[in-house]
């Protein structure tokens, strides 16, 4: 019970905004993601409270809340911001050694795909 006492905090007195434990947000406060999920962003509104939920032997995890009375509508997709997102996508797919689309996004920590990553391998299977 004394790590809800740190996480409830409606008057803001100890961080300075609306603190509330984790699920416990009251009507009329949304997430970022909450608010995509009803098709709205935050549209430049500070914000309103935020959300501790105490973890074991770290600092707590923190979810800022905005207004839903404030929040805008999300800009719909234009065709230029479509063609941009297509074409980092697709280099994101592209192997830089044997410039083929991978089909996959290429693993970061390989900076190749499978098949130039791992010669021997493919080499075996074949035979």
């Amino acid at each position: 019970m004394a790590a809800l006492g740190k996480c409830f905090d409606p008057a803001g007195a100890r961080h300075g905004i609306p603190t509330y434990p984790w699920r416990c947000a009251p009507d009329g406060l949304a997430t970022r993601r909450q608010l995509r999920a009803r098709g709205l962003r935050p549209g430049g509104q500070p914000v309103a409270a935020q959300l501790l939920r105490p973890r074991y032997q770290r600092g707590p995890l923190v979810a800022y809340l905005y207004r839903l009375d404030k929040a805008k509508p999300v800009r719909p997709m234009t065709e230029a911001k479509r063609r941009a997102l297509a074409c980092a996508m697709r280099a994101r797919r592209t192997c830089p050694q044997c410039r083929t689309d991978a089909g996959y996004v290429i693993p970061t920590s390989l900076g190749v795909c499978v098949p130039c990553a791992y010669p021997d391998d493919q080499q075996q299977e074949m035979e």
